[in-house]
């Protein structure tokens, strides 16, 4: 192989990527939020400065996505944390559990998408919406939610999911220090909400070492929505390098 065809190789094994070129188109993308109050200073612990935290809220969700071009069926799950950049209300983007290693790959390398692998599940238990998170063999997180109590308006649940999100993308060098450190912005601008809905909802978390979900307790949930889309992601810009501040 060329170098220059080295330089266009997007992902690796060269004989077969672990992901293709996006963007990637979601159709169908089925959403449980649940969005609750927690305890304020566990929240700061876990987010990087130049992020504030207006409020000490958390959004778990749990997102259903049958069909995304390029890397097919899968189902992820995670925290979101309020935050405000510059004035600017968004969400920092924790961590995220994810079933499929192209989503992983993909989500890690071309953005900052604070992904790993988990089982996270949403479906429908009689007249109840059900998202879990397994971590290995062990429950992390159980989400339930009345099944479309209450229409919900789709201008809300779009101003819900199109806020900007930060994430923090890390990459170390051979020396085990970093050779990227970035704080990174993204925003959903091309979605269709297809169906939106509200109703009671309570969340569990249960504590593990290595998804530490139960480390922003749930004090007071303060709402729930459950939408379906069909939208595509933004691209990451950066916002703050640290390695040159």
């Amino acid at each position: 192989m060329r170098a220059d065809e080295v330089l266009r190789t997007l992902s690796t094994p060269l004989n077969a990527p672990a992901y293709p070129q996006g963007p990637y188109r979601f159709t169908d993308r089925e959403y449980l939020n649940i969005t609750y109050r927690t305890d304020p200073d566990a929240l700061r612990a876990v987010v990087p400065e130049p992020l504030r935290v207006p409020e000490p809220l958390v959004r778990f969700e749990v997102m259903r996505m049958p069909d995304v071009t390029g890397l097919g069926d899968y189902t992820e799950s995670g925290q979101v944390v309020a935050v405000e950049h510059d004035g600017e209300p968004g969400e920092f983007n924790l961590a995220m559990y994810v079933d499929s290693l192209p989503a992983i790959a993909s989500g890690r390398e071309l953005s900052a998408y604070p992904k790993k692998l988990g089982a996270p599940r949403l479906y429908v238990d009689s007249d109840t919406l059900v998202g879990t998170l397994d971590y290995g063999s062990l429950r992390v997180a159980t989400a339930t939610m009345g099944y479309k109590h209450r229409p919900m308006d789709p201008d809300a649940a779009r101003a819900e999911l199109c806020v900007p999100t930060y994430m923090l993308k890390v990459v170390p060098g051979y020396d085990g220090r970093p050779r990227i450190c970035e704080l990174v912005r993204s925003r959903i601008s091309d979605i269709t909400v297809k169906g939106a809905w509200t109703g009671p909802a309570r969340l569990q978390l249960h504590a593990h070492a290595l998804a530490p979900l139960a480390d922003l307790p749930v004090l007071e949930i303060v709402s729930a929505s459950h939408v379906l889309t069909d939208l595509t992601l933004g691209r990451a810009e950066v916002v703050h390098d640290y390695l040159a501040a």
